[in-house]
């Protein structure tokens, strides 16, 4: 709660009601600033048109002005231990709380379930150390996308805890400043260098692309990366050269399209140190591009984009040429940026830490296990305090007036998978931080813009994740977040962030020997190649039970080298597609979008192939039957509504 709400109580101590008959029985009125100490503040109600109390320590609402001392919601939530009121009844007073719409409606089929959490000592909002929050939805029907009840079945050797540093707030308030500083440097060469605007999630596929090799110490900003020019970055920056192409419904767009090409390359290849052969080429194809359609009125779309194709084929390698230095010298200030700004986030971090890291021993015998969450090596230093208040249906935490929010479905998720994972906060003491590190680190991941981002974060529907389970034995997501994980058990990109709330760490370092596994990769070409060479990596090595559902865009033209080589695999025992806009994704920004926007109709069709063993294949082989409900689990229900179009990008 806000200090501005706890004024409220203060600021108007004329304001506040007589207590009713069964609270005067309890004892003299108490005064405004003994209510604000124990969490309560006045606030109006603008569907009954009436004030009410509600306090920011138990989440409790009130008609009547409340009564301390009658019993603690928290720690006696059934009023067991606490005196009856005399001469009335005893469901009021502090008992009669706020109705809630819901509760007039009934609970729906699709209402939260809440995990029976038992305390294990008495919890009281002035007990230190224990979460004085509630995240009780009484107001509204939640649907969860989510069961954490589901056990891995994903047995790995026993591994020594991480190196990784452990999360502070302020390193990740620098790192999110930095990263930003480092998307603007990108804006900024782009314009000045090419004249033309990053192309859309360049930057995030950057990030994905170079932390496939980076072999520094930053979670996020890359540091040691061979070779330093990025393929994903030069690749994209160099297709938007010398104009970017967008996609075309009209004839009308079609020809003024040709013409900016034309113009374009004409301009460019004047205005550079280009070759005799290359600026006669060029020129000559540009300028009878201008002739024709100077004389030719009557062409339809495609003819211009025919034209289109041509121009670019005939001047695409001349202005790659001459663009080649300027692209390559994009890449190598922004790597080298990044690694300056690691190098410096590294150095503040090391002096927050009371124990200088050590290397950590590797485990006396390397046994079988169930897979488990990451463990840091590095103890956690005390973090600072971080402040928590809920704005309607989101959880919002501040920290250095920087804020970051998730919905209240979203935020008693994490609560229960860090209740799951984590074993050095007990009393979590450091879960607000550790939340307000997680949400920022992917906030600043997923970039600024409109729907930035969250295309790289989609996950499958929640029936498709069902059936998966039901009839393959899935079990464990080997690219999901904390925020969009469906299972408790996953692989995601920040061990150090991620650990604490369910991460087995990268997927390119995870090395299962058995299991039923989902892959629902990012859609970065590099990350997608490296992913398929640790599948069959590891399903040649073991000869337990192994299986990996892949789903991937399936792109043909061209045809990514991810998707040839899975075709291609000894390890592939069935394949199937699943049309363009016949199916959908959850988004990527699921804990902060409205409901509505909840899933998006793919703009691509989705390969989804079989890698598995032999003992895989005898274990959990895509039958007829199998394959039958898990297309029709990806049908779109009809009791929802889907944006109708992915807000990621296609490439």
């Amino acid at each position: 709660m806000s200090s501005d709400s706890q004024g409220s109580v203060k600021g108007e101590a004329a304001m506040v009601l007589a207590p009713s008959a069964s609270a005067s029985s309890q004892g003299p009125p108490l005064s405004p600033s003994t209510l604000v100490q124990a969490g309560w503040s006045k606030c109006w109600s603008r569907r009954e048109n009436r004030p009410y109390y509600f306090n920011r320590f138990t989440n409790q609402s009130l008609w009547e002005v409340p009564v301390l001392g009658q019993h603690d919601v928290i720690s006696d939530p059934l009023g067991l231990n606490a005196a009856p009121a005399e001469g009335g009844d005893s469901n009021l007073g502090n008992g009669q709380r706020k109705r809630r719409t819901s509760e007039e409606q009934g609970v729906g089929p699709n209402s939260f379930k809440r995990a029976k959490v038992e305390p294990t000592t008495p919890i009281s909002p002035s007990t230190p150390g224990v979460k004085p929050w509630s995240t009780a939805t009484e107001d509204k029907q939640a649907q969860i996308y989510w069961d954490l009840d589901v056990q891995t079945n994903a047995v790995i050797r026993e591994q020594a805890p991480a190196n990784h540093l452990p999360p502070h707030p302020e390193i990740e308030l620098q790192r999110a400043q930095l990263v930003t500083k480092l998307r603007q440097h990108y804006h900024e060469l782009c314009h000045q260098r090419e004249g033309i605007d990053p192309p859309r999630e360049s930057f995030n596929r950057w990030l994905l692309e170079r932390k496939v090799i980076d072999k520094g110490h930053d979670p996020l900003l890359p540091s040691d990366c061979d070779p330093v020019i990025s393929p994903s970055m030069f690749r994209e920056v160099m297709n938007d050269i010398p104009i970017r192409l967008s996609r075309i419904k009209y004839k009308e767009e079609a020809r003024k399209l040709l013409f900016k090409y034309a113009e374009a390359a004409k301009k460019m290849i004047d205005s550079r140190n280009a070759s005799p052969e290359s600026r006669k080429v060029v020129k000559w194809n540009a300028e009878d591009t201008m002739s024709w359609l100077r004389r030719d009125h009557s062409a339809s779309k495609e003819d211009y984009m025919d034209r289109l194709e041509h121009l670019r084929q005939q001047c695409g390698p001349h202005v790659t040429a001459v663009a080649k230095d300027s692209v390559e010298g994009i890449c190598s200030k922004i790597y080298q940026l990044s690694a300056e700004y690691s190098r410096r986030l590294r150095q503040t971090h090391l002096s927050l830490l009371q124990d200088p890291p050590t290397a950590c021993a590797s485990p006396p015998q390397s046994r079988l296990v169930y897979c488990y969450p990451v463990r840091l090596a590095i103890p956690s230093p005390p973090l600072p305090r971080v402040e928590l208040h809920f704005e309607n249906d989101m959880a919002c935490l501040r920290f250095r007036g920087e804020m970051v929010k998730v919905n209240r479905g979203h935020f008693s998720k994490l609560e229960l998978l860090y209740r799951y994972s984590c074993i050095d906060d007990p009393r979590f003491e450091k879960f607000l931080s550790r939340v307000w590190c997680l949400l920022k680190r992917y906030q600043v991941m997923f970039g600024s813009g409109a729907n930035e981002g969250s295309g790289l974060q989609g996950a499958l529907p929640v029936s498709v994740f069902e059936t998966l389970n039901r009839q393959f034995g899935v079990s464990f997501e080997c690219f999901a977040s904390p925020l969009n994980c469906y299972f408790k058990q996953f692989c995601s990109a920040f061990p150090d962030t991620d650990g604490f709330f369910g991460s087995r760490g990268p997927f390119l370092s995870f090395c299962p020997v058995s299991g039923s596994f989902e892959a629902n990769p990012p859609f970065c070409e590099e990350l997608m190649d490296a992913m398929v060479t640790h599948f069959e990596d590891l399903l040649d090595r073991s000869s337990e039970p192994l299986s990996f559902i892949v789903f991937v865009p399936e792109w043909r033209d061209p045809v990514t080298p991810a998707l040839t080589r899975m075709e291609g695999s000894r390890f592939l025992r069935h394949q199937f597609s699943i049309p363009a806009y016949e199916h959908e994704y959850r988004s990527g920004s699921q804990h902060i979008c409205k409901r509505d926007d909840m899933y998006y109709r793919a703009v691509h069709g989705t390969a989804v192939l079989f890698l598995q063993n032999d003992a895989g294949f005898a274990k959990w082989a895509p039958t007829p039957e199998r394959l039958a409900e898990l297309m029709a689990a990806y049908r779109p229900s009809s009791s929802r509504t889907s944006s109708l179009s992915s807000p990621g990008p296609v490439i």
